[in-house]
């Protein structure tokens, strides 16, 4: 009898501070007064920021991602809320908020090029937040020009850690779990 291999689903990301995440939360309540869309809005908890996602990843080749995570050594950096904007296309709508500073750029490619033997470069990267999935837009036209037009605080905050996450799916949401916090120097 062989033994079953485990997936774990996982990803690499930075977890907001408290005013980010207030900031959204007000943005989420304004838009859902609007009434634009049907969807699901992502709830505080689960908001952050991916910096890689790796995808089901068996058990043993976690603890090698984590060692190389480890060898990482990088100094804090400042971020600031952006534009709102949106992903849409016949498979998958998502309504964002980015989240500027040069620091992400950076640590994103330091995390690519650590990985680089267990994970291949990812071409397209956008640093962006989902704040809601939407399932129907009631009008296309509308919800576009309202979100161009959101006017959003330049909160800031100081990044000075990533995390490796777990991400269970299930019928009312993912679950996220935090796997391994690397802290800057």
């Amino acid at each position: 009898m062989t033994k079953d291999r485990i997936l774990l689903r996982c990803f690499i990301a930075l977890e907001l501070s408290r005013e980010i995440i207030d900031e959204i939360e007000e943005i989420q309540k304004l838009i859902k007064k609007k009434n634009l869309f049907y969807g699901k809005f992502t709830e505080p908890e689960n908001l952050h920021l991916t910096l890689k996602f790796l995808g089901e990843i068996p058990e043993e080749k976690l603890e090698k991602i984590k060692k190389e995570l480890k060898k990482i050594k990088f100094q804090n950096f400042e971020v600031s809320l952006s534009e709102a904007g949106t992903f849409i296309n016949r498979y998958n709508s998502l309504l964002w908020v980015k989240l500027n500073g040069k620091g992400i750029w950076d640590l994103k490619s330091i995390i690519d090029e650590q990985l680089k033997n267990i994970f291949p470069k990812e071409e397209e990267f956008m640093s962006h937040i989902t704040i809601a999935r939407m399932k129907k837009i009631s009008n296309k036209n509308i919800f576009l020009d309202y979100v161009k037009n959101m006017k959003l605080r330049k909160v800031k905050f100081v990044v000075k850690d990533f995390i490796l996450k777990k991400s269970e799916l299930k019928p009312e949401g993912p679950v996220y779990t935090n796997l391994e916090k690397y802290n800057f120097e």
